[in-house]
């Protein structure tokens, strides 16, 4: 049974970085599609890269907490730190979301990894692919603390939609896998903003090139960028860098072998990325999605002191699907590999599937 009229909804991504905003954009048109009113909660920075990707979109500025990487202390203890911050934010945003909810008469609301979004007169879902918090191998008797506290969250929501595959094909591991999790949790599938396995049809490839995609919070991006292209600066062939700066000026700039673009729109990314030698990038779950949906490996950089990124790319490498090198170990150069990755067949269909039977659940029942 179908919804006899179009449904409010509000999609309310973290801003720890542009990739639980970027998740959210196939999650968006997939809700477009079926005849439904799309509202961002977010800030500034977000509704730039949004207007980018969606039309047709109502925006509400509806900030999240959003913290910093510590260039010195690993980041679960610099967000350990913040934690009285943290509460208070979620307290705030929980009794600002009432007033959106009657202000714009929303009828769903769908919060990637922020927990004080749920009401109880309404259906919510949480999105996250991380019920474990992995911490360092010395702290991981302490791991069940997260669990339980994110499993607290967890139970408040209608739902909690977990972006990967359920199986033992998958991209999370113990992230998602081999745990007890509320009655309320579904595997969604992989999401990605390019949503197919093939390069565009645009894609002529003008050029041979090599790829770095920049992400995340600062400081530890620009030390990044800047260890990269030390490296990369005279090198051949040349170096795109996608720098993830959605609302600045987008003309190219070249200096050496290294063309830099603030932004660029999905369907260009694609064909720059599908189209490179090689692509380096940090391993953020977001962009190792993306990346799987265009059948594309790359040489992960996890950001140092994030656990789950220093896992992921541990995990995705030792299934062979990518390589990884250490941000430290770049000081004295990376080898650019350009073999080809076997992936698994069905991932992507599968992924359709499973997001498709989610959402007739949650717009249906």
């Amino acid at each position: 049974m179908k919804p006899d009229r179009r449904l409010n909804i509000l999609i309310c991504p973290l801003e720890w970085g542009l990739g639980h905003s970027g998740r959210m954009i196939p999650l968006a048109r997939k809700l477009q599609e079926r005849q439904n009113n799309i509202f961002i909660g977010t800030g500034k920075e977000h509704r730039s890269f949004f207007r980018n990707e969606l039309s047709e979109i109502t925006y509400i500025d509806f900030q999240g907490f959003k913290t910093d990487y510590s260039r010195y202390l690993p980041q679960y203890i610099a967000l350990l730190l913040k934690m009285p911050l943290l509460f208070y934010s979620i307290i705030a945003e929980h009794f600002k979301l009432k007033k959106i909810i009657k202000t714009y008469k929303i009828d769903i609301v769908i919060s990637d990894n922020r927990m004080g979004l749920w009401n109880r007169r309404i259906k919510c879902v949480y999105i996250t692919h991380l019920p474990v918090i992995p911490l360092p191998e010395k702290l991981v008797f302490l791991e069940w603390i997260g669990i339980l506290f994110h499993r607290y969250f967890i139970r408040k929501y209608s739902f909690c939609f977990i972006p990967d595959l359920p199986g033992v094909t998958n991209l999370t591991g113990r992230l998602t896998h081999n745990l007890k999790m509320p009655h309320n949790t579904r595997f969604i599938g992989i999401l990605s903003r390019f949503g197919t396995s093939e390069p565009s049809a645009e894609n002529k490839r003008d050029f041979v090139h090599n790829t770095i995609i920049l992400s995340g919070p600062e400081p530890q991006r620009s030390i990044l960028r800047q260890q990269l292209v030390s490296i990369l600066n005279d090198a051949e062939p040349p170096t795109v860098i996608l720098e993830g700066r959605p609302g600045k000026d987008n003309v190219p700039v070249r200096t050496g072998n290294i063309i830099s673009y603030n932004h660029m729109a999905s369907d260009k990314m694609q064909n720059i990325i599908s189209g490179s030698e090689v692509v380096i990038t940090r391993s953020g779950y977001t962009t190792i999605m993306e990346l799987i949906s265009l059948n594309c490996s790359a040489l992960l950089i996890p950001t140092p002191g994030q656990t789950e990124q220093e896992y992921l790319a541990k995990y995705l490498s030792g299934k062979g699907w990518f390589t990884t090198v250490t941000q430290k170990s770049i000081r004295e150069g990376i080898t650019l590999s350009t073999g080809k990755t076997s992936w698994p067949s069905g991932m992507i269909y599968e992924s359709r599937e499973l997001l498709e039977k989610a959402l007739d659940e949650l717009l249906n029942k």
